[in-house]
């Protein structure tokens, strides 16, 4: 079977295409992969030297999301019809939800991994404020959901708010994100210390909250801006202290430094009030960390008790989590191993690869191209 797959480089998406398409094509399966978005670094890439029958086709067609969305999704659809018609896939796996209505013959499967309408009312309490290009934006997401063969969700919450946004669409199924989890070293001495990962700037994953409190461990968050995406100064809404309270930041780690941060911290706090899946707790998980969470659906629905969780929102209520777990050893490791465990069953690779095998086999695939 031949898959189309488009990916983009922001967040995890980037890292989950990698994982999917190499689990595909370890099963004998062709991939056709699209990009928009920032055209990747070389090391972003290297991983694609393994698979040489890979056909990457990297494009700077900006997300439907982005200033200019509009008029480049217009042409990203020309383009991916255009390329459909010559390469011939099988199946079209788009991570972009709007292309499950191309105007173009061929089964296709959308995931969601998040859309601006659930991001803002996640983040803002409310829906965001009505123009002209909003109303296209629902509209082309709601029209790409309802013509699509399979509607995919990182989670139940993600599925039931994409249903309150834009009303039901195709099959749904819940997949989970996975990860190799024999890239990561849950074995090194663990420290005394939190690690935090997400955008600075970014009022979703409020990773500002470590700052807002004492905290009685060293804690280190890691930016992912990168150098186009970091502002000169931080948003209004977003408000970081003056250092003072044992918090160190640094700035965007390559994936190596980054799997050493989750290999030495003895917790890892995930702050984000607007969470689908998050790849990045899935790593540390995988890296033996004890996952301290806030207390949102998302969460507790993909962790369960494998996750210690704080106060919604709640600076004071997360630094006192953290000093409960990092003064009770025996609850760290239990707590730790509990993440370690949850990840290796229910969020590796394989299992997630397996899960889309047998998604796709499940869709009648339309042989047009014998026509």
């Amino acid at each position: 079977m031949h898959i189309l797959i488009t990916t983009d480089t922001m967040n995890g998406i980037w890292t989950y295409t990698r994982e999917l398409a190499s689990g595909l094509m370890g099963r004998g399966f062709r991939v056709t992969m699209v990009s928009f978005g920032e055209i990747p670094m070389p090391e972003q890439t290297a991983w694609m030297e393994r698979f040489p029958d890979l056909r990457y086709i990297p494009t700077a067609f900006r997300l439907d999301w982005m200033e200019h969305g509009e008029e480049h999704f217009a042409e990203a659809s020309e383009f991916l019809c255009s390329l459909i018609h010559d390469c011939r896939p099988d199946l079209l796996h788009s991570n972009h939800l709007g292309y499950g209505a191309l105007k173009c013959r061929l089964p296709r499967v959308v995931v969601a991994h998040g859309d601006l309408v659930t991001w803002w009312q996640a983040v803002h309490g409310r829906e965001p404020k009505e123009s002209a290009w909003l109303r296209w934006y629902r509209r082309t997401i709601a029209e790409g959901l309802a013509a699509a063969d399979a509607v995919v969700g990182p989670s139940e919450w993600m599925l039931g708010a994409l249903r309150t946004a834009y009303g039901s669409g195709g099959r749904e199924s819940v997949i989970h994100y996975g990860r190799n989890p024999v890239l990561f070293n849950p074995y090194v001495k663990k420290e005394d210390s939190v690690l935090s990962v997400g955008r600075l700037v970014d009022p979703a994953k409020q990773v500002n909250l470590l700052t807002l409190q004492k905290q009685t461990v060293p804690v280190c968050i890691v930016g992912t801006e990168t150098l186009e995406q970091k502002p000169a100064t931080f948003r209004a809404d977003v408000k970081f202290t003056d250092g003072c309270t044992g918090v160190a930041v640094r700035g965007a780690q390559t994936e190596t430094q980054l799997r050493l941060l989750y290999s030495k911290a003895a917790m890892y706090a995930g702050t984000a009030r607007y969470e689908p899946a998050g790849m990045n707790l899935i790593e540390a998980a995988l890296s033996r960390c004890a996952l301290i969470l806030n207390d949102i659906p998302s969460l507790r629905e993909i962790w369960g008790q494998a996750a210690v969780y704080f106060r919604t929102n709640d600076a004071e209520s997360l630094a006192e989590a953290v000093r409960i777990l990092g003064a009770d050893p025996q609850m760290l490791r239990s707590f730790a191993n509990r993440a370690f465990q949850r990840a290796r069953e229910c969020f590796n690779a394989y299992r997630m690869t397996d899960n889309y095998v047998q998604l796709y086999r499940r869709i009648p695939i339309q042989r047009a191209w014998a026509a």
